[in-house]
């Protein structure tokens, strides 16, 4: 092999213009899906993030809208309402006196009790509110802080 003939192979190793503008656009492509998976995940967080609750009369006013999608929902435990059962609790919930009927599937948290406001998540089975998950609003600030929400005990406005 001559001199010649070694940098002819070398030549040959070389990649023209037109394989690194496909480089680049590969590469541009590639970085563009990563940016919007990216924007996407974002996105998601966020609004999920952001998701807020129905007062019990809203959920109500929307129920067939709603129909068997999982929602939050808050109101005011009733009191008298709780009854365990071998699946969780059941109970009854009211805000600006729309009531709604609660099985929860699981134990309820230890500061659940009549009288104190909660978030419930679940959906509704009929004319029952199938709960998966009940949040209990143990701050003394909560109602200084919500002044338009839950300010009574029984699911009234003060």
């Amino acid at each position: 092999m001559t001199l010649a003939d070694e940098e002819f192979s070398e030549w040959k190793t070389v990649e023209g213009p037109g394989r690194s503008r496909a480089k680049l656009i590969r590469s541009l492509v590639v970085l563009a899906v990563i940016f919007v998976a990216l924007g996407f995940v974002l996105f998601k967080g966020a609004t999920n993030s952001l998701e807020y609750f129905l007062t019990v009369q809203q959920a109500n006013a929307a129920r067939a809208k709603l129909g068997t999608q999982s929602f939050r929902m808050e109101g005011v435990v009733v009191p008298g309402s709780v009854d365990p059962t071998p699946a969780g609790v059941d109970f009854t919930i009211r805000f600006n006196h729309s009531e709604d009927r609660v099985t929860e599937i699981g134990n309820p948290p230890q500061l659940f009790q009549p009288s104190i406001p909660v978030v419930i998540q679940g959906h509704f089975q009929g004319n029952v509110f199938v709960s998966s998950l009940i949040e209990v609003k143990h701050s003394s600030n909560y109602v200084a802080e919500h002044p338009t929400r839950i300010a009574k005990p029984g699911g009234t406005q003060g």
